[in-house]
């Protein structure tokens, strides 16, 4: 099961699918981040691709 590299919190495989880089890391879930941070994220990540 994923967890987040920040503070060891299981998160789901869909939000694995989401927010993890290219990697696999995971940086922030949502216990340990701003949803805006996620939120912004999720818009770089798009438009880079």
């Amino acid at each position: 099961m994923p967890k987040c590299d920040h503070c060891d919190a299981h998160v789901s495989e869909r939000f694995a699918r989401v927010f993890a880089d290219a990697n696999g890391e995971i940086r922030a879930c949502i216990s340990c981040s701003a949803n805006a941070g996620i939120a912004e994220a999720a818009r770089e990540r798009a438009r880079g691709t």
